[in-house]
């Protein structure tokens, strides 16, 4: 059976890829540090190491007992607003913690192919009429985490011209999804069910007039799948929902969903120094390499992500 690697496992992208990898006959691995995911969602069998990407000693102890054809690099610090609270950590973890990555595939002489999991951050601040935005868009990240993954992205081009490790890059829009937390969607799904539950008496927002390309995590996970098996090494690849959301027509959705009726009210603590007005990619590059489509909509993610947390807040 193949063996696949996941550095960063018991993330929310990472609980959801295991997850399919086993559904399609693949022995799976991960590792992980401070888990956002419950360890109890995964099936027991898929082995788990906990490690600190940045400790490339038991790094390598890991890689070389695994010895994965394939590995999805998702360890990251993925949060923007944690960046500007610690952008030292989040340096070292994505960028010092992709070099170990990558130091250990070369000194274990040995060959997987690469899945590199960058993202939209590293475009920065877009003008409406820049969207959808192309691969070959400059980049001009707006935070630490978004310069972070500007770094990932550059190191695994550079593994793979110096060193010929089969890297792939790919940058993650706006994705969500059950189990998902601190972004928009999980935000007001969790609140409309503690509201539902009598622990909230409304719901407390921030800026609705965003819009953005919001995409199914399992959509994306079919996404990462086929890339990783027939994209280009060396390319990097924009992956986005070809439809975009204004956060407050979500909000609308929710509410319909709902099974009580609540009020809503602006929080000028959560509006953002820095809010991209939209976001947007163009995925024309990938679909023509792999043939991806989405195939969840927006609506049924909602009710999913509602039911989710109705089971566990």
């Amino acid at each position: 059976m193949e063996k696949v690697l996941i550095t960063g496992i018991a993330g929310f992208i990472g609980s959801h890829l295991s997850d399919f990898l086993l559904n399609n006959g693949f022995s799976v691995y991960g590792i992980y540090y401070e888990p956002k995911v419950s360890l109890n969602f995964f099936d027991d069998r898929v082995k788990i190491y906990e490690c600190d990407i940045r400790d490339k000693g038991k790094l390598r102890n890991i890689i070389k007992d695994v010895n994965p054809s394939m590995i999805f690099h998702l360890a990251a610090q993925s949060y923007p607003v944690v960046s500007w609270e610690k952008p030292q950590e989040t340096i070292e973890v994505n960028v010092i913690g992709t070099i170990n990555l990558f130091e250990t595939i070369k000194e274990l002489n040995i060959d997987p192919i690469v899945l590199v999991a960058c993202s939209s951050a590293e475009y920065g601040f877009v003008n409406s009429d820049e969207v959808p935005i192309k691969e070959n868009r400059i980049l001009k990240p707006l935070h630490p985490y978004g310069v972070s993954k500007v770094a990932q992205e550059l190191l695994g081009y550079q593994y793979f011209k110096n060193d010929s490790i089969k890297s792939i890059m790919v940058r993650i829009f706006n994705t969500t999804g059950p189990r998902k937390i601190n972004d928009v969607c999980s935000d007001f799904t969790k609140k409309i069910v503690e509201i539902e539950m009598g622990k909230r008496h409304f719901l407390d927002v921030g800026n609705l007039e965003s819009k953005r390309a919001i995409m199914d995590v399992r959509d994306l996970v079919n996404g990462l799948f086929l890339l990783i098996q027939n994209g280009d090494f060396g390319e990097v690849y924009n992956i986005s929902s070809d439809k975009v959301y204004r956060i407050g027509d979500l909000l609308e959705i929710m509410k319909k969903m709902s099974k009580r009726d609540f009020e809503v009210k602006q929080n000028s603590v959560l509006m953002r120094p820095t809010d991209e007005p939209i976001i947007f990619g163009d995925s024309s590059k990938l679909k023509e390499i792999i043939g991806w489509e989405q195939k969840i909509s927006i609506e049924r993610t909602i009710e999913d992500m509602l039911n989710f947390w109705r089971e566990y807040v």
